[in-house]
């Protein structure tokens, strides 16, 4: 009894790769291995990369706004058709600022996510789950082991990013000592190279630290997904229908089989017996095939239902023990007789024709 409780408990435990099919269920339910750093180190990364670059233009941008808001803007008198147009011109100024930022994070994040999972769209985590909302399970997952790797991930960014600003911050402390000698232009461009240096050096870093935040998802995910035996079993006559039920269908579709045979019993011209074994039903049709054919048989049982059916309907019986069963052995349902058989075929239907005086 305990020899079968053990080899139940190991299983049940989840100790087996999973399967092609499960993986595809789990990434249908967008259950899949994926870092949040890299989306965010790639996102720093191309916005002040993109600031390097327009950043000049940006500012001369606001610049022109805020100007055009204090010079002219300042002096319109404050009506309903005024403030409409105020609005709608900074706007417009404004999207145009910001719409490369806006439209260089929208690539950046698809590059990242494209990048690691490839292209995946699916609604089920935006299902409701009231389970989220049960405090012990929410208890369990704050307390849990992955909790931990996360809070210990946080403070070891937090440590590392702090360690390269304050390294840069250290590194340009002189210029910075000079702020109050320079214009105010001057300072503002200063701070924004140091800015745009510090945010690429900062989305590096955490690039570099994403890597392994991205192996450790992908060692968690696959353990996660993991199957036991009897998962893998269960999944396989999922795919495969329960052996029970299969049974069950091939059992009716016999049954079916048989309905219908039985049903053309009643046409045959003869049914030839073993006499108690065997019961072959065949029919002569010039209409359907050159040759008789046979449109029922069986053996025992079914044997016996042929014969009482023939006997209803009037349908003759002959016995001949050694071509009852040479042609139930040769010969499929709806087949026609073999060359080798038909005169032997030939002559019980010549006699049946004589006998009912249809020849």
């Amino acid at each position: 009894m305990q020899l079968k409780l053990d080899l139940q408990f190991f299983a049940g435990e989840k100790t087996e790769k999973a399967t092609p099919k499960k993986r595809q269920d789990s990434r249908k339910k967008g259950q899949v291995a994926k870092s949040q750093d890299i989306n965010t180190a790639f996102l720093l990364f191309f916005c002040f990369l993109l600031l390097s670059v327009f950043g000049s233009n940006m500012g001369s941008g606001l610049t022109a706004l805020y100007k055009t808001a204090f010079t002219e803007y300042i002096h319109w008198d404050l009506t309903e058709s005024n403030v409409h147009q105020v609005f709608v011109e900074g706007t417009i100024e404004t999207a145009k600022i910001i719409a490369p930022i806006m439209g260089i994070a929208i690539v950046a994040g698809l590059v990242s996510n494209f990048t690691q999972i490839g292209f995946l769209f699916t609604t089920e985590p935006l299902k409701i789950d009231l389970k989220k909302l049960d405090p012990i399970q929410g208890a369990k997952r704050i307390f849990s082991a992955r909790a931990l790797v996360e809070l210990a991930k946080s403070l070891f960014k937090i440590v590392f990013m702090g360690l390269i600003t304050f390294g840069l911050i250290w590194f340009y402390k002189d210029d910075m000592m000079m702020i109050s000698f320079k214009t105010a232009e001057s300072a503002l461009s200063f701070f924004g190279q140091i800015t745009i240096i510090m945010g690429i050096a900062a989305a590096l870093t955490l690039l570099f630290i994403a890597v392994f935040d991205y192996a450790y998802q992908k060692f968690d995910f696959e353990k996660n997904i993991k199957m036991s035996k009897n998962d893998i079993k269960d999944e396989h006559k999922n795919m495969e229908g329960d052996p029970l039920i299969k049974s069950k269908i091939k059992e009716k579709q016999r049954q079916m089989a048989a309905r219908r045979m039985m049903s053309e019993v009643p046409t045959a011209d003869v049914v030839i017996t073993n006499p108690t074994h065997f019961a072959i039903a065949i029919k002569y049709d010039e209409a359907k095939a050159s040759a008789p054919f046979v449109v029922a048989k069986g053996m025992d049982h079914t044997a016996l239902r042929i014969k009482e059916i023939a006997k209803k309907n009037h349908v003759m019986t002959v016995e001949n023990r050694q071509l009852a069963r040479a042609l139930y052995s040769a010969i499929d349902i709806g087949n026609s007789i073999p060359e080798e058989y038909f005169q032997a075929v030939a002559e019980v239907l010549a006699y049946v024709y004589r006998l009912e005086k249809k020849v």
